[in-house]
């Protein structure tokens, strides 16, 4: 079946947030590569969080087959830099080239659709083999670290002094 790569709408918020959880934080004997569940708990989004991203500033972009959402990335912003995050893709797909595909398109957006001319994204700095997928992408981490977001109600840590750090893509630089 083939894949579609489609802006987002409201109705797509239940089964965007289920797909981000699973990717991020599933159960022990579920999780693909790129879960954190071993550094922060409880859910890394909700549907409500989900819906607070339509707006005229910001979109997901979901990646179907037929009627499942197996891939999904956010983008918001743009003019500078538009930010990239909640790149998820269902674990069972990890490592098929769905994540790559979705981040190419989230940055194509952001350059045709927000007028971006640089993208910026925030990871677990104890993710390191995360920030290594992205900077085989072109991303630089910054130098920047900034603390976990308690207030954001994407989980709570699981060891003391989690951090993000900050990466930037120029493209063409």
């Amino acid at each position: 079946m083939e894949a579609i790569v489609r802006v987002a709408s409201e109705a797509d918020a239940a089964g965007i947030a289920a797909l981000v959880n699973r990717a991020y934080r599933p159960a022990p004997a579920q999780g693909g590569w790129t879960h954190e569940s071993g550094l922060v708990s409880g859910a890394r989004t909700s549907e409500a969080m989900v819906r607070s991203f339509f707006g005229p500033d910001s979109d997901v972009l979901v990646l179907c087959r037929g009627a499942e959402i197996v891939a999904c990335v956010h983008v918001q912003g743009g003019e500078s830099a538009a930010c990239i995050g909640m790149l998820a893709t269902e674990p069972a797909a990890q490592a098929t080239g769905l994540g790559k595909r979705m981040l190419a398109c989230a940055e194509q957006h952001a350059v045709a659709h927000r007028g971006a001319t640089a993208f910026r994204m925030s990871v677990l700095s104890a993710r390191t083999e995360l920030l290594a997928f992205y900077e085989r992408r072109g991303y630089a981490r910054t130098g920047v670290r900034e603390a976990f977001p308690l207030a954001a109600g994407a989980g709570q840590p699981c060891v003391a002094g989690l951090e993000l750090d900050i990466l930037v893509k120029t493209p063409g630089v």
